[in-house]
This record gives structure tokens, sequence and C-alpha cells, in this order.
């Protein structure tokens, strides 16, 4: 049985008060956004999740190398739990070497450290480099996309399936615009350190020097990774990230006609979404929104917060128009426990909800003694 919910009053007030000060600002009407003539595409603000801008985005779609972004991700989960280390030695196998499409030129019996084929794989997006990591990661590639297919299942990748680590044209591989924007984020998110390589514009390995093929990363200053992907069947593929003044967008477009068709419609999109959007933390994790009356317990008030960043993505112009409003349960008996819910937060701008969270006991409250409980019960009829 869903717990009765009840409007804070007090709540609301101060949060009104500490969030939307200062005068009103006229609204900047927000255009429909750019039409591309790729197959699919989608724009997603990195912190709320909101979509921007989308098209046909969960249309499974042949990703080519951006396959690549999860064979990066597995390996660097294996990097974080000391299952190898980026000094560990590779023995490169025929398999590998045999690879055609982009390469990092790697030679069948050398041995190249974990990571050096990361910086192949990452910049250059070398095949032979991302069946070199399979292998030593998983003893086979076939063993290493089971490994991937597990990730995208964990991630919530709903649409996708992985068949190799490199992208390579095969039947029952595939994924969608939002999965791989979902992707985008979540190695972002879960290691940043790691995502710098994809800034990096040139690697050079036997003295051969190749440059990486996302071109924003020359045309706009704010874009710091992201990964291509071509195939015949695929068609020219992009994701890529940019953060301006705080709010990063993540864009992915999949099947246009050209590289620089790609890079042109990926700008369009990201350009468009950092001139009509802007985004705003408005609570923190941790961060007491109220204390609530806490009944037949040893301490009368438990603070209550969310669990996560309360994020928003809004129309330019139109931040001090938010409403934030807490709900609380009607009655809390103890106990508590940390990260029970006990209620909801919600943002509206106007009649549409922009965001909403659960909210959550920051601590937790034990029960009260007999007489404690037995008083508590008294009152709790009259209320």
């Amino acid at each position: 049985m869903k717990p009765v919910l009840v409007r804070s009053l007090f709540a609301v007030v101060v949060t009104l008060v500490t969030l939307f000060t200062g005068p009103a600002r006229a609204a900047m009407p927000v255009p429909a956004p750019p039409e591309l003539g790729a197959k699919s595409h989608i724009l997603v603000d990195y912190h709320s999740g909101r979509v921007l801008a989308e098209n046909r985005a969960d249309a499974r779609m042949e990703p080519a190398s951006i396959t690549k972004l999860m064979t990066a991700y597995v390996v660097y989960q294996s990097l974080a739990s000391g299952d190898i280390a980026l000094d560990d030695v590779v023995p490169i196998s025929e398999k590998a070497w045999k690879m055609k499409g982009s390469q990092m030129f790697l030679e069948v019996g050398e041995q190249v450290a974990v990571g050096e084929l990361l910086k192949g794989l990452v910049v250059q997006s070398g095949n032979d480099a991302a069946v070199a990591l399979a292998e030593y990661v998983a003893g086979t590639e076939s063993a290493f996309a089971n490994y991937m297919n597990h990730q995208a299942e964990q991630l919530g990748m709903n649409n996708t399936h992985f068949v190799n680590s490199t992208g390579w044209p095969a039947e029952n591989h595939y994924t969608t615009a939002r999965d791989i924007a979902t992707l985008m984020a979540a190695l972002i998110r879960d290691f940043p350190d790691r995502y710098k390589l994809y800034a990096t514009r040139e690697y050079t390995y036997a003295d051969i020097t190749q440059y990486n093929r996302n071109k924003l990363l020359w045309r706009d200053s704010s874009v710091d990774g992201g990964k291509t992907g071509h195939t015949e069947s695929a068609g020219y593929c992009l994701t890529a990230s940019a953060e301006r003044e705080g709010m990063r967008l993540i864009s992915v477009v999949l099947g246009a006609a050209s590289e620089d068709a790609r890079a042109e419609q990926s700008q369009a999109l990201l350009n468009y979404g950092f001139r009509f959007f802007e985004t705003h933390r408005l609570r923190q994790q941790g961060e007491t929104l109220i204390e609530a009356r806490v009944w037949k317990g040893e301490q009368e008030q438990v603070p209550l917060g969310l669990d996560g960043d309360l994020w928003v993505t809004i129309p330019r112009g139109r931040f001090d128009r938010l409403d934030l409003t807490v709900d609380v349960q009607k009655q809390i008996v103890a106990p508590v426990n940390a990260g029970d819910e006990r209620g909801r937060v919600r943002v509206a701008l106007g009649d549409q909800v922009v965001a909403q969270r659960p909210l959550v006991a920051l601590a937790g409250v034990a029960e009260a003694g007999l007489v404690g409980k037995a008083m508590d019960s008294l009152w709790m009829m009259f209320q």
C-alpha cells in the first residue's frame, strides 16, 4: 500500500525564497531542433538527463567503431578492479594483427602495454588494439562480447547487443542513439580521468602518427571527447560531448552521409542545446530539505533530503518561473532507516513537471521504548 503524501507548505516557502530571487526576465522562445540528414540522432543534457532533441533515437542501428566506447568501458572496469594494470604487457595475436579497417599497426607476436593499446583504441580507433585488449581481458573476443552485453544491461542499454569489440559489421550487432548517449554519460561519470584521453588529437605508434577522427576537437574548444565510427552499411557516426559554463551536453549522430556531415550535424545539435537551454543544480545530495516528525522513535525529527544531486534543464530565461515543492509522507513511524523513501520532491515549470526525485531519510531513527511508543500512540489518535 502506497503511503499517503501531503504537501509540506513550509518546505515550499523556504525553497522558493532561497532558489528564485531577482527580477523576472523575458523568456526567449525555443525554436524547433535542427533537422538533420542522419538516420538517427539525439541530444541529451549530461547532468539532468533531459532529451533536448531526437529523431528515431530508439531505432536499432549499426554503431561501427562507436562500439569501442563499450570496449574501453569494460577495460576501464578491469583496471579499476585490479584485474589488469596499465603496464601489463599484452602479446599481439594473429587475429588482432589481421584486423582490417582502422589500425594501430601492431605486429603479430609484439608485446604492447595495456596503456599504449588504450591510446591506440581511443585516439586511432584501432581494430587491432580492440581485439588485443579484448583477448587479454577475457581470453577471447567472443567472451569479451559477453562482458560488453552484461555491462550494457547493467547500464540500461535495452536496445543494444554486441558481437565483437570493434564494431566490424556483424549480424545481431546493434545499438541505438539513446543507448549510446547512456554509455557516453556512464563513461564520463564513472571514469572521468580516463575520459580525458578522448580529447587527445593525435597519437604516434611505430613511428606512425595518426589523428583523432573527431573533427569537433579542432572546431569547438568546448568539445572534450567523443567517438567516431564508419562502415559502408552504418554510414558516418559520431558521439560527442561538450561543456560550456558548467553545462555538459552529449550528442549522437548515426548514419550521416559523410565525415563532414556527421561533424556539422553534431555541431548543430550542440549549438542548439547551449543556445536555447540552461542547466542548474537546485539541491545537492545529502542536503536537508525539511525536518519531519517521527512517531514512536528515539528522536522526534528526521532530516529528509535527496539521494543524489537535483539537476534541471530548462529553456533559457525561465529559471525564476520554477516551482519546487516537497511532499512528505503523512505519518512517519519508527523505525526509519537512512535511505528510506518518505516523500517526493517535484520541480515544475508552469504545468510541466521538469524533475522529480524521491525524498529520503538522511539518518536513521530507532524505535522508542515501551513508554515512548505508548504515549505517541495516544497522540497519533488525535492527529
